[in-house]
């Protein structure tokens, strides 16, 4: 690969599958040049973790140890929750909060789960990489996914950890507004919020609840 994402899988966990990465058609096909370098970084370690477990890089099929890129982009688990906010996206990395990253349009893009919203971050995954070796901790949480998990011992596969408020609501970034919970009821939850908040005038009511 290139400078920064051999850094990157450098410091990373070992990978959560074996066998040597495969995107399935479909997913190339809606990622494009980027699917193939995305591709070709899971051809050297297929899914990992870095930044003690703050980022995850979802391995080209489901194991044990992470669910796999064709299950987490599937219309049937969370993404028909986002009403099409989701659509056209590649979803590949999530940073502790349960943060996408996403390929869309030919670039890496970060996908707010509280919100749907969509910013551009990279136009290649080597500068993905490079954006977050350089802030780590803006990009996946470190800081507070070290400490809580000090507090209260490590995240088990498959977890995340999200606001009991939403950090759109005016949630802290304090452990004590953290709960650990499945990544996909996360996002299922989040997905409830973010129709909410669309197009609603600045001070209306919103509710957010769980949902399993």
């Amino acid at each position: 690969m290139s400078k920064y994402v051999d850094k990157l899988l450098s410091i990373s966990s070992s990978p959560f599958v074996q066998e040597q990465a495969t995107l399935k058609p479909e997913l190339l096909e809606i990622s494009g040049k980027l699917g193939q370098e995305l591709e070709g970084l899971l051809h050297i370690k297929n899914g990992f973790y870095a930044f003690e477990s703050a980022l995850r890089v979802f391995p080209s099929c489901s194991s044990e140890l992470s669910i796999g890129l064709g299950d987490w982009n599937s219309d049937n688990l969370w993404r028909k929750d986002y009403s099409g906010l989701a659509d056209g996206c590649l979803f590949f990395a999530e940073d502790v909060f349960g943060g996408q990253f996403c390929i869309n349009n030919d670039f890496v893009c970060t996908f707010d789960p509280e919100t749907g919203g969509l910013e551009e971050m990279a136009p290649s995954i080597e500068k993905w990489a490079k954006e977050l070796l350089n802030d780590y901790n803006l990009w996946t949480g470190y800081s507070l996914a070290h400490e809580w998990q000090e507090c209260n011992g490590i995240l088990t596969k498959n977890t995340r950890l999200m606001p009991k408020i939403p950090f759109v609501c005016g949630g802290q970034f304090v452990i004590a507004n953290l709960v650990a919970i499945d990544a996909t009821s996360g996002m299922r939850s989040r997905a409830n919020l973010a129709r909410q908040i669309i197009d609603l005038p600045d001070g209306a009511q919103i509710e957010f609840k769980i949902v399993d």
